[in-house]
């Protein structure tokens, strides 16, 4: 096992940076998860971590050791990807094994790890299979098979489960978060699924467009978003920003007033006239009868136990959603109040994104 540190790492591919200015620590025995939307530079960093692309500039630490111009087969580091890259000729205990063979280890010790890891994956009864063989979650346990089998020093997981159906997914992730438990190897693992992240890290990195935005863990980046990118996607369903306009003692919300109560309004270090963003998630949104800010429904999706509605804020066409009990029987087109749970407000600056309330 290893600690992993990267000091501003860049990384340009011709004349675009991919990713700018990355500095983080992974203690070693942690999970690490990557989290942000396509082409953030969450896999570049990655495969730099791997030994599959080099650094433009900046320092790579795995343990003690500088890799930076190390050979991805010296780093001691497995790495499970999206397509979970198989022998197809083989069987599932070859495949489990192929890692070990490659490093000369005694028949003896693979038979007998093989024969363990597959104990631990639920795999034993496939050994003599081939990968057409198996379903999509048994071949994505194999691929992680032959990762564990190494003792690598630290696992790399690239959007391991995005192949896998809804309910499989949530399975297998559970299966992941149970391993590492067991096995504490350092782990860093890359989705653009932000349940995945917040269900297995226990440190999350948010990125956006090659830079980091915010590393925590779940629950405080959760709760306290730097910015307003972290913040919309973060949640599902994700939080409401609406444009405001700060007057004294309330927000102007397209013509609509929201009353500000003082000791709110005491914590606030805004100029009259000032425009921002007002971020409240959807949990913290209730109907009223008859007072509070007016929208218009424009959908509403059953959820189940929940329905999310989303709907216009009136006199203006941004789309607010909202979460009621399933039991609650709204339609599209009905007009209703909402009253926002100021307790869990966040303002955004316009230009910035940056956070500005509440203040860390």
């Amino acid at each position: 096992m290893a600690k992993v540190v990267l000091e501003n790492v860049k990384r340009k591919f011709n004349n675009v940076t991919a990713i700018e200015d990355i500095n983080f620590q992974v203690p070693d025995g942690e999970f690490w998860v990557f989290v942000g939307p396509s082409g953030c530079g969450k896999s570049t960093i990655l495969r730099i971590i791997a030994g599959l692309e080099s650094v433009t500039s900046g320092r790579l630490f795995i343990g003690d050791r500088l890799v930076n111009d190390l050979p991805a087969r010296q780093r001691d580091v497995a790495m499970v990807f999206q397509n979970y890259a198989l022998y197809p000729h083989k069987t599932v205990a070859e495949n489990i094994a192929f890692g070990l063979k490659m490093r000369k280890i005694d028949q003896n010790i693979i038979q007998e790890r093989v024969v363990k890891v597959a104990e631990s994956l639920g795999l034993q009864h496939l050994l003599d299979r081939k990968p057409k063989e198996l379903s999509g979650g048994q071949q994505q346990r194999v691929a992680l098979g032959r990762a564990i089998a190494r003792q690598p020093q630290l696992f790399l997981l690239d959007e391991p489960l995005s192949n896998l159906d809804a309910q499989l997914r949530d399975d297998t992730r559970a299966e992941l978060k149970q391993l590492h438990q067991q096995l504490g190897i350092t782990t860093i693992y890359v989705t653009h699924d932000q349940i995945e992240a917040m269900t297995l890290a226990d440190k999350i990195v948010v990125l956006n467009r090659g830079h980091i935005q915010q590393i925590g863990d779940p629950d405080s980046v959760y709760q306290l978003p730097a910015n307003e990118m972290v913040a919309s996607f973060l949640g599902n369903p994700s939080m409401n920003i609406i444009p405001a306009t700060y007057q004294h003692h309330s927000f102007n919300l397209s013509g609509q007033v929201l009353d500000i109560p003082p000791e709110l309004e005491n914590k606030l270090t805004l100029t009259s006239g000032k425009n921002i963003n007002i971020g409240i998630r959807p949990e913290h949104l209730k109907i009223s009868s008859e007072t509070g800010i007016k929208v218009e429904i424009q959908v509403v999706e059953p959820l189940g136990r929940e329905t999310l509605v989303r709907a216009n804020l009136t006199n203006s066409h941004h789309l607010i959603n909202i979460l009621i009990p399933g039991s609650m029987r709204l339609h599209p087109g009905d007009n209703l109040y909402l009253q926002l749970d100021l307790q869990h407000l966040f303002l955004f600056d316009v230009t910035s994104g940056n956070r500005i309330f509440p203040v860390s």
